[in-house]
């Protein structure tokens, strides 16, 4: 999954851009809300950190703009911790608040469980046929035996298994597991895919030519969950 942080503390953006990037995310970082709202509108990002106390527009002001043009899940994290401006926020449109000093576990688990929700899953536990994925614990497991997937690999089947039954684009998958630093061959993908099928099922992922992929309900089937092959 992919994030945008936008905190103008570089320190606490690096640490916080290093404590995600360890469980798996992939991180963009923007120093000020100028450059944070042109980030939100460029790419699709599946969650923002957003601080609040921003230079050049702050983040109240980037929080409206980007609101009248994308969906995204927003969680506020500032050192501002009055009820007031936490209503303000929520009301503004953030899906969350979290207040300076905090925990980078509750972070993580926040910023998860505004994933599971944009994607109308509310439960950490995913499971379809034989397969069962724990996005708290990023663990895979087929007939109750864990599947070893790379950090690449599973963010690929994450998302796959967020949007089940419904196509995925090649852009949506760049979008989503790499940041914008990442120069990473246009093949990969294939790769992943390939290594998935291998270690899930061959039945696992449709590949849609010139399009992108769709992950089975029930990969020993083939059967879609959409309905459509």
């Amino acid at each position: 999954m992919r994030v945008l942080v936008v905190e103008d503390e570089v320190d606490l953006a690096r640490a916080v851009r290093q404590a995600l990037e360890e469980e798996g995310f992939s991180v963009d970082v923007a120093h000020d809300g100028e450059s944070g709202l042109w980030n939100a509108r460029t790419w699709e990002y599946d969650a923002l950190v957003l601080d609040l106390m921003l230079p050049r527009i702050d983040g109240w002001t980037l929080l409206d703009r980007l609101r009248g043009e994308k969906d995204v899940p927003v969680l506020i994290l500032t050192a501002r911790d009055a009820v007031s401006d936490r209503v303000r926020g929520l009301n503004a449109g953030a899906d969350d608040y979290l207040v300076k000093p905090f925990s980078i576990d509750e972070l993580v688990a926040r910023l998860r469980a505004l994933v599971r929700r944009s994607a109308g899953k509310a439960s950490p536990v995913l499971e379809f046929g034989d397969i069962r994925i724990d996005t708290a614990a990023r663990a895979v497991k087929r007939g109750g035996e864990p599947v070893h997937l790379s950090a690449k690999e599973y963010a690929l089947f994450e998302l796959l298994a967020l949007h089940r039954g419904e196509l995925v684009s090649r852009t949506t998958i760049y979008d989503h597991i790499y940041d914008e630093g990442d120069d990473t061959l246009s093949n990969v993908v294939d790769v992943y895919v390939a290594n998935l099928r291998k270690k899930l099922g061959k039945g696992l992922i449709e590949t849609r030519r010139g399009q992108g992929y769709i992950l089975c309900s029930d990969p020993s089937a083939g059967r879609f969950s959409s309905g459509t092959r």
